[in-house]
């Protein structure tokens, strides 16, 4: 995981993925394009994370999630709601009653163009709250 500087911008990204080519992937092509991003492998930490630098868009892989247990689903949902932020969820798992609020689903196997474009549209939304905001 790594830690960028701690002036949080509006345009911050959170990436949860079990995956470490997926998140290699999403950090270099948005970085270039100016996003500041917080990445963990673990959907518990990704949680702390979330809770401590309030990312503009949260991109969650379903599959961390449930490996992570039910409470964490739950935080996540809450986390979600109670900041406003836009989550973009990742998976080939079904998505079920339980889907987390404020939240775009993308299917496995997806292509990075598409992915990186919906999260730079949410980015870029004006319903979107600036980073950090409580």
């Amino acid at each position: 995981m790594s830690k960028p500087s701690m002036g949080a911008s509006r345009r911050t990204v959170l990436i949860v993925d079990q995956s470490d080519d997926s998140r290699q992937v999403l950090r270099t092509v948005l970085e270039r394009r100016g996003v500041e991003i917080y990445d963990t492998d673990h959907a518990g930490h990704g949680l702390q994370l979330a809770r401590i630098h309030r990312p503009g868009v949260i991109v969650l892989e379903l599959e961390a999630v449930l490996a992570a247990g039910m409470s964490v689903h739950e935080g996540f949902a809450t986390e979600s709601k109670t900041s406003q932020t836009p989550m973009v969820l990742l998976g080939s798992v079904r998505r079920d009653g339980r889907a987390l609020p404020q939240s775009s689903f993308v299917p496995k196997p997806y292509h990075y163009g598409p992915l990186i474009r919906k999260i730079e549209a949410l980015l870029d939304s004006p319903e979107a709250p600036p980073s950090g905001a409580a």
